[in-house]
């Protein structure tokens, strides 16, 4: 169990990093084969990195991604049987999927056998596979093959000129690139909606409190790291250290203990920095709404979770430690004190991991590539700055609290904190994809829960294992954790009534949209009729109406937060509801498309949208120039241009109605 907590943990790190990185280590090639009876064969044939394998068909559900045929668009063609892998085919048992995987390295063929019904065909299709090397997994990708043409049909002999035709406009094998796309014409109807505006922000960037919050996140998170049995007593031992060699120079001794600091500093941030190289806006925001990194999200902090509950500790070999910690006694200098610092860093690993994880999740799925970086900053200056003031100023040490069962209790308090956490990202995931088993009123009742037996673990009623193995059960807890619990159960108490449909503001941010609910007593939550552009911008042609446009998001924090706190004020409620036509666009709605989209972004590269939310998310970037939620911005429905300028995350409601009043009077004075 140890060593699958640690593998755990390292893959969020691997993880994180890996999303980011614009890798490609399967490359394929597609080709159509003409065979005998009027039949066919897709070929796909992929090229393997050293180190990477692609996975076979048929591994279940419960294994990684399976080779798999898919369809967009078969016209006079028919699919015969199922996709066939051909090639060195290797077996082996794996022990994190519990099964016998079948996968391919160097070189992987897969073959979907076709038959033409018409002398006129088309086919659109593509091969969903999955990769992995020993560290790492790729996302589901995909390898694309089209092609039109004609061909002669035993049973439907043609003339000779269309024979004659159709023999010079097939060749024998027709080879095209995976990745080559040609862009679909588009209707001018549909130019005109997404024809690219000019606007400014009237609404106060997020970037600034967004980032402060996180450094502020980071920040706390160190503290309670700072408290924690394997940092705490740490501390003094660490300041004695430094202490003795200030009577022989303060001076050498104040600087080694500001060195010590900023090593701290150096080594997390550098964590930081590295997945911050990583990563892009684009990436970050597939990556916030990915059911699969979402899910391992939701189960790795459950394993911390279990971890501060005492029920296995996450540990790194000793070895480390060891090997690091002698290498500092063999040198002098910066050198050693930094790696005194790694010896911190890595002694302390069990105590640290959790709080890490949970920072770096909550920061690469923020959608800001900066947030990694500045998160870990904070963490480490947290960390650093007992150690250093301690140092400086060792009278203060004699005034610390001693360790204690207090440090076992904040853990426990934190594995409950993490676990309610991890409900986040499971709902995140599930609202993506339309799974609706974590919807609003199963969201609060886990909650509610948590944070019930949490209040009960803090009155004392509830104890684990290492609460019994700590001292006399019988002792009364102290009042700063009565109060505690009492503070919990009333936030327990607090979430009830939006079982029935009550905001729960505190919560807004965390829980599915209350549209998610099944019984909902409220009437007054505005919503928005239209989750299509342009039957959006059609109906409000038809009722003589401006468009009040929200880019918003499943997975989107501070659009639950606009939502919760500024719509549903009632003079906003009631503009939204009478004065405009609302229509809400999900960026991360992961529904197929009818029929894909070929476009082409700003830098000339053609791509293919495929799921409504890649649609929405095109149409902000492409006619907006921007690709951060909530995004709000009012339209004129005939010209579908910009009426205002636009508006970001901002809880000033004032400034949201002078922002809809605008609208509104530049819209009439146009009319």
């Amino acid at each position: 169990m140890k060593r699958f907590a640690l593998i755990s943990l390292l893959a969020t790190i691997v993880v994180t990093s890996i999303w980011g990185q614009m890798m490609d280590p399967v490359h394929f090639s597609s080709q159509l084969n003409m065979l005998e009876n009027d039949e066919a064969e897709i070929v796909f044939t992929a090229t393997v990195d050293d180190g990477w394998h692609v996975y076979s068909t048929d591994l279940g559900n419960d294994g990684p991604v399976s080779a798999s045929f898919n369809a967009v668009k078969m016209d006079g063609v028919e699919t015969v049987g199922k996709l066939k892998p051909r090639g060195h085919v290797i077996k082996q048992y794996d022990k994190m999927f519990d099964m016998e995987l079948r996968f391919f390295e160097k070189k992987a063929t897969f073959v979907q056998k076709v038959r033409f019904t018409k002398p006129q065909y088309t086919i659109d299709c593509y091969l969903e596979y999955g990769s992995c090397n020993d560290e790492m997994c790729m996302p589901p990708s995909q390898a694309e093959f089209k092609k039109s043409g004609r061909v002669t049909l035993s049973a439907q002999p043609v003339d000779q000129a269309q024979q004659g035709e159709a023999v010079d406009s097939i060749p024998e094998v027709v080879e095209l690139q995976a990745d080559s796309v040609a862009a679909a014409p588009v209707d001018s109807a549909f130019s005109a909606l997404w024809e690219p505006a000019s606007l400014q922000n009237d609404g106060a960037n997020e970037t600034p409190s967004s980032l402060f919050y996180i450094l502020l996140m980071g920040f706390v998170g160190g503290l309670l790291a700072v408290l924690m049995p394997c940092i705490w007593p740490i501390i003094p031992m660490t300041v004695s250290f430094f202490l003795k060699r200030a009577k022989t120079d303060k001076k050498k001794g104040i600087r080694d203990a500001i060195t010590y600091g900023l090593s701290i500093i150096v080594i997390y941030l550098g964590m930081g920095l590295l997945v911050t190289a990583f990563f892009g806006s684009d990436t970050l925001n597939a990556m916030s709404t990915n059911a699969v990194f979402n899910v391992f999200l939701f189960l790795l902090l459950v394993i911390f979770a279990l971890s501060f509950f005492g029920w296995f500790e996450i540990k790194l070999p000793g070895s480390w430690a060891d090997k690091v910690d002698s290498k500092a006694s063999e040198t002098s200098g910066l050198l050693s004190i930094f790696l005194m610092a790694f010896t911190l860093v890595l002694v302390s690993f069990s105590c640290t991991a959790p709080i890490i994880g949970l920072l770096l999740v909550e920061t690469t799925t923020s959608g800001n590539w900066l947030a990694p970086a500045l998160g870990m900053f904070g963490f480490a200056f947290a960390l650093a700055l007992p150690f250093t003031l301690f140092a400086l100023f060792p009278t203060w040490l004699k005034q610390a609290p001693r360790s204690g069962s207090w440090m076992t209790t904040l853990k426990v308090v934190l594995g409950f904190v993490e676990l309610a956490f991890a409900l986040k990202f499971l709902s995140v995931a599930d609202l993506a994809y339309g799974w609706h088993i974590l919807d609003r009123e199963v969201f609060l009742s886990l909650w509610i829960v948590i944070f019930s037996l949490l209040g009960a673990y803090l009155c004392g009623w509830l104890k684990f294992q290492e609460d019994e193995v700590g001292g006399d059960l019988n002792k009364p807890m102290p009042v700063i954790c009565i109060v505690g619990g009492l503070v919990s159960f009333a936030f327990a108490v607090y979430m009830i009534p939006g079982l029935w449909g009550a905001p729960c503001k505190a919560v807004s941010a965390f829980a599915p949209p209350i549209n998610t609910q099944d019984f909902n007593l409220n009437n007054k939550v505005v919503e928005a009729k239209y989750t299509d552009y342009e039957a959006g911008m059609a109906a409000a042609r038809q009722q003589g109406k401006p468009v009040f446009l929200d880019f918003t998001g499943f997975g989107c924090v501070n659009c639950r937060k606009m939502e919760a706190a500024v719509w549903t004020d009632p003079r906003v409620a009631d503009k939204l509801t009478n004065d405009y036509i609302l229509i809400s666009l999900f960026v991360d709605d992961k529904t197929p498309l009818a029929e894909p989209m070929e476009v082409t972004d700003d830098q000339g590269n053609t791509k293919t949208l495929r799921t409504v939310g890649a649609k929405w998310s095109y149409l902000q970037s492409h006619k907006f120039g921007a690709n951060a939620q909530p995004y709000y911005v009012i339209l004129d429905p005939v010209t579908a241009q910009p009426l205002s300028g636009s508006r970001a995350y901002d809880e000033d409601v004032a400034a949201y109605l002078q922002f809809l009043d605008g609208g509104l009077d530049r819209y009439r004075q146009g009319q």
